[in-house]
């Protein structure tokens, strides 16, 4: 069962942990000039979340040998460019267009199309209560399911919306056992999709979402709240990874530390400068996802 964000949206001071600073092949390619035998498909097996692919990379590649050929001569390219680099734009636009036109692909993939904060509570009625009794409401509701949810403070979410306009991308780390697995989180409306990079690299703009946080502002100037829930794929997540994306979140886009959003804007307008390992090692001084790591205890009771 599933609890709000961690630490009430706000984070506690931790001190640095510099163990497991690895990336995983793949999934963190810094800026360099690849060929040889480590290159295309030998290369992409090799990557520790192959297993997890595979049955979709061994489908493209039955069903359309071509295309697979050149989603790994694409995956070469981008092993070429600098990190930070990203078509996430066209990716997200692709998706939308794609959901429009197929308006079953959505549900089939696990997730609800035009998610309203209608369909989950009765806005009108919750309008007559206070702020408080909201989060109550909205906290024993989403307390009894699988899923990450949180009631974040107005001027919280309006420092992450505005930053989120400028820049609507970013790469987060997700601490695995074998070191981090990366993820494009990309805004769409008040939408946060987010999709793993092996699955953008392998997938293209055709790669789905595996975690969506829906964000509801209708209450925002009322009762001074936002209310937000998600859905994920659980074939790729289970909650407190999910969780800790979503408070990654916050780490990067309401942090009042210049340092930190930094991050975020070099890996939107100077991609060029991007360095993964800096979004690791703020992960790793926050103490997110400590306990995710096996054998490491969490800071919180």
């Amino acid at each position: 069962m599933a609890g709000p964000l961690l630490q009430a949206w706000g984070l506690g001071a931790a001190l640095r942990s510099r163990a497991a600073l690895r990336p995983l092949g793949l999934l963190a390619p810094p800026c360099r000039e690849v060929a040889g035998p480590g290159s295309g498909e030998a290369a992409l097996e090799e990557n520790p979340f192959y297993g997890k692919y595979r049955h979709k990379i061994q489908e493209l590649r039955r069903s359309s040998p071509d295309v697979f050929e050149s989603r790994m001569e694409k995956r070469n390219e981008v092993k070429k460019q600098p990190v930070g680099y990203s078509n996430q734009g066209e990716f997200i636009r692709c998706m939308e267009e794609k959901a429009e036109g197929l308006g079953t692909k959505t549900s089939k993939e696990g997730f609800t199309k035009d998610k309203t904060l209608d369909s989950i509570l009765n806005v009108e009625m919750v309008k007559e209560k206070s702020a408080e009794e909201i989060k109550q409401i909205w906290n024993q509701y989403f307390s009894a399911k699988d899923t990450v949810y949180a009631v974040i403070p107005a001027d919280k979410f309006d420092l992450i919306w505005k930053r989120a306009q400028k820049c609507p991308s970013f790469l987060y780390a997700l601490p695995r056992k074998e070191g981090y697995e990366f993820f494009v989180g990309q805004w769409s409306g008040t939408e946060l999709h987010f999709t793993s990079l092996i699955n953008i690299q392998t997938q293209g703009e055709t790669a789905p979402s595996q975690l969506v946080l829906y964000h509801y502002p209708e209450l925002q100037k009322e009762k001074g709240i936002v209310l937000m829930t998600a859905e994920m794929d659980s074939k790729f997540l289970v909650v407190r990874e999910a969780q800790c994306l979503a408070n990654q979140v916050q780490l990067f886009y309401a942090t009042d530390h210049s340092e930190t959003y930094e991050l975020v804007e070099t890996f939107n307008h100077r991609s060029s400068e991007f360095k993964y390992m800096s979004v690791i090692a703020e992960l790793e001084q926050s103490g997110l996802g400590r306990e995710l790591r096996p054998g490491q205890v969490s800071d919180k009771s």
